[in-house]
């Protein structure tokens, strides 16, 4: 393996698989109640708050699967531990049409604040969740909120995690080394933005999420259809995040449907789970990032 570089060094072009020239993956967090609960355990109390994040499990996810077997698309679902428990047969459903499942944390807890043990705790607890309910144990994980720790990228390893898809410092994969030289263990980061997440066009509770301003989903699917093609012509990975609470909406379900069409119209872009582009990742002779190290102003 080459030298390992720091991470101030930009991620390396990925050579994508023989016909292809970038990649992209469609992601979809189930958070249904947790994340709700995370912000504000006393919404449990709230009927129609609860039924609004229900709507995920319930409508969005057999509207959006039904979509992906239209168009006969793989797709990463993660779910935190809590939905698993409470909508066991909605997640095996999506795991027996052939998608993979990753971790989200338990209850969508923020790891701001968390010690390593605390967050390790979490780790584990959503682990065991999705194991008992899928029979399956992920190897892919997105951090609620997408907040990371500094220590995140070593519990991950410390379990066997592949990759992690949560920080947002490129549009290219790469891989995270935790230290220098031959040997040391790596992580497969697939970088995300907020402008391809529908939680920033769409989330609008009351008191708890969002600024009142739910986008129209043709102004949704112009800006990423734009993104699509920029990222499309450089050659990189297109890692849009969406929530069947919010995209499941019909609508909006219409929107991203015609978003995967444009997307399979495109010549040369690959179409498929995170674990496999970052099993992918991992099969190059990349040169690896060190883990950062905090960030210290003077």
């Amino acid at each position: 393996m080459a030298d390992l570089h720091d991470v101030t060094r930009p991620a390396d072009p990925v050579r994508w698989p023989d016909g292809y020239q970038a990649a992209a993956t469609l992601g979809f967090d189930m958070d249904a109640e947790s994340v709700v609960l995370s912000l504000q355990a006393s919404s449990a109390a709230r009927l129609s708050v609860m039924s609004h994040q229900a709507y995920g499990p319930l409508t969005g996810v057999p509207r959006i699967l039904d979509m992906l077997e239209r168009r006969g698309v793989r797709a990463t679902f993660f779910c935190p531990g809590f939905t698993a428990e409470r909508y066991p047969d909605v997640l095996r459903r999506v795991r027996d049409a052939g998608h993979e499942i990753a971790h989200h944390g338990y209850l969508h807890e923020l790891a701001i604040g968390m010690t390593p043990a605390q967050e390790g705790a979490v780790l584990d607890r959503g682990l065991e969740a999705l194991e008992k309910v899928t029979g399956e144990r992920p190897v892919g994980y997105r951090a609620p909120m997408w907040e990371t720790t500094y220590a995140t990228p070593g519990l991950l390893l410390d379990r066997g995690f592949l990759y992690d898809s949560s920080l947002m410092d490129g549009e290219v994969p790469y891989e995270l080394a935790e230290g220098p030289g031959q040997g040391a263990r790596s992580l497969v980061e697939i970088p995300v933005h907020w402008s391809l997440d529908d939680f920033e066009q769409y989330a609008y509770l009351p008191d708890l999420v969002g600024s009142g301003l739910i986008e129209d989903p043709e102004k949704v699917l112009s800006m990423w259809r734009a993104e699509l093609a920029a990222m499309y012509d450089d050659g990189s990975c297109f890692a849009l995040t969406n929530h069947p609470f919010l995209s499941g909406r019909p609508a909006r379900a219409r929107a991203l449907e015609r978003l995967v069409v444009d997307m399979q119209e495109r010549s040369g872009l690959w179409i498929t789970t995170a674990r496999e582009i970052a099993a992918h990742v991992r099969s190059l002779d990349l040169v690896p990032r060190v883990f950062p190290q905090p960030v210290v102003s003077e």
